[in-house]
């Protein structure tokens, strides 16, 4: 092969606008694509931040994938999204990476609205399969070519969602699927390992099959039933030297597994499984073994850490220095959780594996005992809680509000419906900034406050996160705390965690003009716009509400009746929340005023959307404010 300058090595990515590009090149160039994307990914994501071990763990498989099969004809879909950027910079948008995660640029997952080659949006994991086996029966009814292929990761396989797709897609023979899993947790014995990725290899391979179809035949006429015989030994052969029982039994040809950073085998295995569906095999799952962060050191060694990751300096591995910041909330909730927990051995913590993003890995370190991570599976997590409250424990069950969304039979029937004891802390609550749509935590209030016997609040910084999870584990009933991501406002901690009164706010300003209503993180903003007011002579009240069910009746009622208008402020959507919750209250009583609701549109909002550009800051609240005071003076006689 040419040896090339480095100069001349980078055109080749530099080249590649769409695969069909790739696929031009000759094989032993496609390495060199592979090393290329994996550099442009640290050169980049080292500026930009992003998610970087996940993607880098999936460089090959990614670039084999797409030089095998027919993109975009042959779907490509891919489970989540961390592992998307070397796709991307396949599928021609590489020169725009700089603009991942901010307003108005390319998103972290994959968007159908984004490229033609996003054949499904992925921000949650579990889906891939599902989508994947919808698309190919798709193709089946209308008689289109092409196959499907899903790739998802061994964590998202945790999710019950990927399994029940595996069943269906076996139960009805689905010709059209493969299944590539990205098995990058699970160790291997290097030889049991690197015989099973050559028996794997070579029993894909065509002259194999076909002398496993002449021995079939020749066995079937012999004497006695020495078939039987036969498929019993390949499959006795196939359990002691891979992991492969289960998917077979689910229906599917399993081929594995195989070296996930071998481009040679790995184009050899996708080719010889592209006949294999091409003649009818039925669907087939490849298992990839890889590793996160694969090619670059620091990421090899702590692929947690570079997960998702800030700017950092490629060279030393060393993160920018960041300023000194108040607590995240999801510290103060964790050490929160920590102390009550010592204070009451019924309390237990049960994650969906998000144990550091939910800080519950503090919580597993202080007590792991009493700690509980399920894997990716929200509706198993919920129902479990349910048992355990069933039986006298008071389990707390931290998951992202977005994530939530997905066990919400569960969180109705298995626990609401019950009226039992097990208390939701809804981290990532309101905009979540780079992440965007799929992980926008913007509608808990409106699913939670439906719910007979359900409790739910927000406090207005991390001070008062203390005492609302101490208030939320002391009901005894279903309740949800729900909070933003990142730092708290800086506000000192009380040394003392007490409960607080249900269903009662907290006027942090008097006034008669105008009521500023607000919930959660909109507190200290609303009073900052009061504050701005007094100077124009608008004399504010502004309440802390702490509760959307149930509101403080009373005290809003009261400010209704004697202020001139009422402006309501909340980080979540408008329909179904906090606002409509008191637009509800007020007609119900008669109350008869002005009333304008701030909060998140009507619409996806995208990532590097923020409070201003959703119009729910310090001034939006001020400019609604001073229209409702301008008007309610206009008509006054």
């Amino acid at each position: 092969m040419e040896t090339r300058s480095a100069n001349a090595r980078e055109k080749l990515l530099y080249g590649i606008e769409r695969p069909s590009d790739l696929r031009k090149l000759p094989r032993e160039s496609v390495p060199i694509v592979a090393q290329e994307i994996r550099d442009e990914i640290l050169a980049r994501v080292s500026q930009t931040g992003g998610h970087l071990a996940s993607s880098l763990g999936a460089v090959e498989l990614i670039t084999a994938i797409h030089y095998v099969f027919d993109t975009p004809q042959d779907r490509f879909i891919l489970d989540v999204g961390h592992q998307g950027y070397p796709h991307k910079m396949l599928t021609g948008r590489r020169e725009d990476f700089d603009s991942i995660g901010k307003r108005g640029g390319m998103s972290k997952f994959l968007r159908r609205t984004e490229s033609e080659y996003d054949h499904f949006g992925a921000g949650h994991a579990g889906t891939s399969i599902s989508a994947a086996l919808g698309m190919a029966r798709a193709k089946h009814h209308l008689g289109e070519p092409g196959v499907v292929i899903a790739l998802i990761g061994d964590g998202a396989m945790t999710a019950g969602m990927a399994f029940e797709a595996l069943n269906h897609a076996g139960h009805i023979g689905e010709k059209n699927l493969i299944v590539v899993l990205n098995d990058n947790e699970m160790s291997i014995d290097p030889n049991v390992g690197a015989l099973s990725s050559y028996l794997s290899r070579k029993l894909s391979a065509p002259l194999v099959r076909r002398m496993k179809g002449w021995a079939r035949e020749f066995l079937s006429g012999m004497p006695g039933d020495m078939l039987h015989w036969a498929r019993k030994a390949e499959e006795s052969l196939k359990v002691f030297f891979s992991p492969g029982l289960l998917f077979e039994a689910l229906g599917f040809r399993y081929v594995g597994p195989i070296q996930g950073h071998r481009l040679d085998v790995l184009l050899e295995t996708l080719e010889n499984v592209k006949e294999m569906v091409a003649q009818g095999s039925g669907p087939v799952l490849i298992h990839a073994i890889t590793e996160k962060g694969h090619g670059y050191a620091p990421a090899e060694a702590d692929p947690l850490k570079y997960h998702g990751v800030g700017q950092f300096d490629v060279e030393s591995g060393k993160f920018a220095p960041t300023r000194k910041a108040p607590p995240t909330y999801t510290n103060v909730f964790a050490d929160t959780l920590i102390r009550l927990a010592r204070e009451d051995e019924r309390i237990v913590a049960i994650t969906a594996a998000m144990a550091s993003g939910t800080g519950l890995d503090r919580f597993q370190r202080a007590l792991p005992k009493r700690f509980y991570d399920v894997g990716i599976a929200e509706q198993h997590a919920v129902t479990f809680a349910a048992g355990l409250a069933a039986e006298g424990m008071k389990p707390v069950v931290a998951i992202y509000s977005t994530f939530l969304q997905r066990a919400y039979d569960q969180v109705v029937h298995d626990v609401c419906l019950q009226n039992l004891d097990v208390t939701f802390a809804l981290d990532r609550a309101g905009l979540v900034g780079a992440d965007g749509a799929t992980h926008q935590g913007l509608y808990d209030f409106a699913y939670f406050r439906m719910l007979p016997n359900a409790l739910v609040m927000a406090p207005k910084d991390e001070n008062e996160l203390q005492h609302l999870l101490r208030t939320a584990i002391e009901y005894p009933g279903p309740a949800a705390v729900r909070f933003p991501r990142g730092s708290g406002f800086g506000v000192a901690l009380d040394p003392d965690v007490k409960p607080l009164a249900i269903g009662r706010g907290e006027l942090l300003r008097d006034g008669g003009d105008v009521a500023i209503l607000a919930i959660g993180t909109t507190a200290h903003p609303a009073l900052e716009a009061a504050a701005e007011l007094a100077a124009e002579g608008i004399a504010c009240a502004v309440l802390n509400a702490r509760f959307v069910k149930p509101l403080d009746r009373e005290k809003i009622l009261d400010l209704a009746r004697r202020c001139r208008a009422v402006v309501t402020v909340e980080e979540h959507a408008l329909q179904g929340g906090f606002g409509s919750a008191v637009l509800e209250l007020l007609a119900a009583e008669g109350v008869e005023v002005p009333v304008r609701t701030l909060g998140v549109p009507d619409a996806l909002i995208e990532h590097g959307e923020t409070a201003e550009t959703v119009g729910i800051a310090a001034a939006d609240i001020r400019a609604a404010v001073a229209a409702l005071a301008a008007r309610a003076r206009a008509k006054t006689p």
